[in-house]
């Protein structure tokens, strides 16, 4: 069953989807989720909730403030501070659900909530177990790969100049989300990027291409890798493809080499997007054998 809900997180009301298990005898184990940058619930996250519902789990799944159903102005802003906050918010109101274990909650995240769910596991014991799946890992060494540095100045002076007007009261500046033409500037670079959120339109309509320039600042000041080595004793799960250029391979694998047990890793080919399609039955099998495995579901 799956039933429409809200929650309050920094003053905004957000607002999602409660998964309850259909066979249930005592309180089950629940598992919260949500998108990565820019992406709505819609965007193949219903599909993971189902294979972690089957297992026996509650799944909380929610947007994002600013973003999808919920509610948070200005529309369209990837702020990473208030999202992690939104994680712990969501986390606390699972805990006031009566048919949810309130000490058996994991959190699973993908792309930029992926590094969410790093630093929020990290710094809340609340968590008994995480999943990161193609996570974001630093957001200036991903600036430095994604930005050819002559091209770096004019970019800062771009958010000088968005942040003065905002000060003075204008609307903030936007960015697409994705583009197809490689020369306009975009927050997700790439056809892979263009190609996934493009074939979402027909089942995800509150996905919008646009960010707020800011929130490729904000992108840049975040650095949830550094909080890894502190998640231990908690465990972790990280999914990784091969070939990912969005959330670059080899800095996933240098984050999961600094993480301290008990962590696990599953490698897929392919790039970025990959795990939500040609490998989806690979990733939510991993993670919904690990959420058993440390939550104690029947799978």
């Amino acid at each position: 069953m799956r039933s429409d809900v809200e929650f309050r997180s920094e003053g905004w009301t957000l607002r999602g989807w409660l998964y309850r298990p259909d066979a249930q005898d005592d309180a089950a184990p629940a598992i919260v989720m949500a998108h990565g940058f820019s992406a709505v619930k819609e965007q193949y996250l219903d599909r993971y909730a189902e294979v972690f519902q089957a297992a026996g789990f509650g799944v909380l799944v929610y947007d994002h403030a600013h973003f999808g159903a919920s509610e948070g102005r200005p529309r369209q802003e990837v702020d990473p501070v208030l999202q992690k906050r939104g994680y712990r918010d969501a986390i606390s109101f699972a805990q006031t659900i009566p048919w949810i274990d309130p000490a058996r909650i994991g959190i699973w995240g993908t792309s930029y909530s992926g590094g969410h769910v790093i630093e929020v596991a990290a710094i809340d014991r609340r968590v008994r177990c995480v999943v990161a799946q193609v996570p974001f890992i630093s957001g200036s060494l991903s600036a430095q790969r994604r930005t050819r540095s002559d091209l770096v100045p004019a970019q800062l002076r771009r958010f000088e100049a968005d942040r003065a007007a905002r000060f003075r009261g204008e609307a903030p500046a936007m960015l697409p989300a994705v583009s197809a033409d490689p020369l306009q500037p975009c927050a997700m670079p790439g056809p892979d990027s263009y190609a996934f959120f493009s074939g979402t339109h027909d089942f995800a309509p509150d996905w919008h291409n646009a960010v707020t320039l800011r929130s490729a600042e904000l992108s840049r000041e975040n650095e949830p890798g550094s909080h890894i080595a502190r998640i231990s004793p908690t465990p972790l799960l990280m999914i990784v493809a091969e070939d990912d250029l969005l959330t670059a391979t080899d800095l996933c694998l240098e984050a999961f080499h600094r993480a301290l047990p008990p962590k696990d890793l599953v490698m897929v080919p392919g790039g970025h997007f990959d795990p939500y399609l040609w490998h989806f039955d690979r990733t939510s099998i991993a993670a919904r054998d690990f959420f058993v495995a440390h939550l104690g579901a029947t799978a």
